[in-house]
């Protein structure tokens, strides 16, 4: 390599990119600004460091469901109180439950789950503070959306989803785009909510399913109902369905290799 060449790891870097100061001579250099701490780089290490804090905290949870809903419900609500209801019977059901940790439908459900089983709050960094709710037993803080959203989706079983608004939304839109393209095991997402959740249905099955924008048996993706005890049955029915099908791809992929050996 010529002398106007840099090497930064598989990178060569010459001419205007070339830099004029070494990794070491950066590091040790006190004048510096703290303008680093905000470049891309950098923030690849604080994205690896919050999935292995999630993973680690979240490894031994066990069988769990996380329950959205919208953080402006206010205690005494019909749908806070559905939201304590459910979050109990899953945790009387042997289910930790997991939500954003804040307030509204995410404080009920961790406040009906608290008494009975392990409580979960997966918070996250907003330009307001939102906290973490009182009934959190098991709680982590995250800076980024989607690593949180990816905590949601590998330590649960289920989701039961309650009215919200545009978080709440996204969340149900990506766990059912997850579970339509197979990037998850098909388990059952639950709307507690009938009079809410009904337009969004009907919209569904009258406009994207009449213009073929998806597979006709893709509304079926989608379980609805007010009753805390069917919520709870259909988790796990759910639960139960998975395991099964799990047990048999691992019984014929063993018969197939052993076919081929």
């Amino acid at each position: 390599m010529d002398e106007t060449s840099h090497r930064r790891g598989p990178a060569t870097l010459r001419g205007r990119a070339r830099p004029s100061t070494t990794h070491d001579q950066r590091l040790l250099d006190e004048r510096g600004s703290a303008e680093w701490l905000h470049k891309d780089p950098w923030r690849v290490l604080r994205i690896q460091a919050e999935f292995v804090e999630g993973f680690g905290l979240l490894a031994e949870l066990g069988r769990a469901v996380s329950v959205f809903g919208s953080a402006r419900i206010k205690p005494g609500s019909p749908y806070y109180e559905l939201a304590t209801e459910v979050g109990g019977r899953l945790a009387a059901a042997g289910y930790a439950v997991i939500t954003g940790g804040g307030p509204g439908i995410m404080e009920a459900a961790n406040k009906g789950a608290d008494p009975h089983g392990l409580s979960v709050g997966l918070g996250i960094e907003l330009p307001f503070e939102q906290g973490m709710n009182a009934f959190v037993d098991l709680g982590m803080q995250f800076r980024y959306f989607f690593v949180r959203k990816t905590m949601f989706v590998k330590y649960s079983q289920a989701f039961v989803v309650l009215p919200g608004g545009f978080g709440t939304l996204d969340e149900l839109f990506e766990a059912i785009t997850l579970v339509q393209t197979r990037k998850i095991t098909r388990f059952p997402i639950v709307l507690m909510g009938v009079s809410f959740w009904q337009p969004l249905l009907d919209w569904i099955t009258g406009t994207l399913q009449a213009e073929g924008l998806i597979s006709p048996d893709d509304p079926a993706l989608l379980h609805l109902t007010d009753d805390p005890d069917e919520a709870v049955r259909i988790v796990i029915e759910g639960h139960m369905n998975a395991g099964q099908a799990d047990i048999e791809a691992r019984v014929q992929a063993a018969t197939a290799e052993e076919a081929g050996t």
